[in-house]
């Protein structure tokens, strides 16, 4: 079972600064996720983790500040670098977003050794090419290896455009290898997210990646790729010498797809499925060196940043528009009830006395149902009782 975080600050701080309590030969890798707002990177980090410390919601720029998860399993940590969405100054201003929102995502890939790119699916607007941004992101760090995982798949009902969407986010290539894509339709799959598709690779490289769900199946690939693996993920199928080169702005322009993932993985985050096909195969991708934290380590928030960050997740899932944007968190009391429970008062304040009523709802039920979901999540990220109450004021 993944570790609890401390509702303590000191003791929060006291585990971070802690030595790692590494083995004989540790072995790690920093993965960053990045992607469009909204692709759904908070929920994969979150089951990848195997806990809820990183805030959800359908509305955009709900994560505000690059976060570390930490996954301690036998001699490998994963750090997972949650990123905020990549964007760009003119929609960073129009939702009041900090400078951190433009410069995080591109820190992370500075000290990444692999990245994910999550494609949202079911998104018939975006799903078809990379956002620039995501593009600007990967031709500037050429180096590091990256990896497409599609998510949503169970949203898409016509699952047959997964050939269309693969084919033109990877360009027709992956690992260095042509793409040959056959549809292979099973009728009476189980799984909404199953892919009715069998990806293969033109000349597949030597060494599988050992217990990996390969597409060579007869009647269809498994959700989690549905290509031939390469054991090496350092320039693997591209050759050291001939890797992606470094591009310009300018060449960027006219492309909607980038040709030096490494592999595809087809999920549905939300509901967990294929989650750990994607954790087995960073387990595996893994290199020697030294951990970074003590494995009772979950993330490296604080306490209280992960409940602003909780709190603050449901004022913008049941808030309208731009209103939520505008709130300001302020806790007012954080201590250990008689029973052990954490006790928490805080209070969220508005720019107006409508914006309060709607906080507020009719008879208290917004709020109310705010503190309820937010004190659940709380809970499963503390692993003790949690009281949570919630006061609405204009500022």
């Amino acid at each position: 079972h993944p570790p609890s975080v401390a509702t303590d600050k000191e003791e929060q701080k006291r585990l971070l600064e802690n030595r790692p309590d590494q083995p004989q030969n540790p072995k790690v890798l920093r993965i960053a996720i990045i992607g469009a707002p909204n692709a759904g990177k908070s929920t994969l980090s979150n089951q990848l983790l195997g806990r809820k410390v990183f805030p959800v919601s359908r509305k955009v720029h709900t994560t505000r500040c690059k976060a570390r998860g930490v996954i301690t399993h036998e001699d490998t940590q994963l750090i997972i670098l949650d990123t905020p969405g990549l964007t760009n100054p003119l929609k960073a201003k129009r939702h009041n977003l900090e400078e951190a929102m433009l410069t995080d995502p591109w820190d992370s890939m500075k000290h990444a050794d692999l990245v994910l790119v999550l494609v949202d699916v079911s998104d018939h607007w975006t799903r078809n090419s990379l956002s620039r941004e995501v593009l600007k992101c990967l031709s500037q760090f050429p180096h590091v290896p990256s990896v497409l995982v599609l998510n949503k798949v169970d949203i898409l009902k016509k699952k047959f455009l997964l050939l269309e969407i693969v084919t033109d986010l990877t360009e027709g290539i992956v690992n260095g290898k042509k793409l040959k894509v056959k549809s292979a339709f099973k009728q009476d799959s189980n799984s909404s997210a199953k892919s009715p598709l069998q990806i293969t690779q033109a000349s597949p490289p030597e060494g599988k990646v050992p217990g990996s769900p390969c597409g060579q199946e007869e009647n269809g690939a498994q959700e989690g790729s549905g290509l031939d693996k390469s054991s090496d993920v350092g320039g693997a199928g591209t050759g050291e010498g001939q890797g992606p080169k470094h591009c310009e702005p300018k060449d960027l322009k006219d492309r909607k797809g980038w040709p030096h993932f490494q592999e595809i993985f087809m999920l549905a985050a939300l509901r967990g499925e294929e989650v750990d096909t994607l954790k087995r195969y960073l387990l595996m991708q893994a290199k020697p060196g030294p951990w970074e934290f003590h494995s009772d380590v979950l993330t490296n928030q604080s306490p209280q940043e992960i409940c602003d960050n909780i709190i603050r997740e449901k004022v913008l899932e049941y808030l309208p528009l731009e209103v939520p944007y505008g709130v300001t968190q302020v806790t007012e009391i954080w201590e250990e009830g008689e029973c052990g429970e954490l006790l928490i008062v805080q209070s969220l304040l508005v720019p107006r006395e409508s914006h309060k009523r709607m906080l507020i709802g009719r008879g208290g039920k917004v709020i109310s149902r705010i503190a309820r979901e937010a004190g659940q999540d709380l809970m499963n990220a503390f692993l003790c009782d949690v009281c949570l109450k919630l006061k609405v004021e204009v500022k």
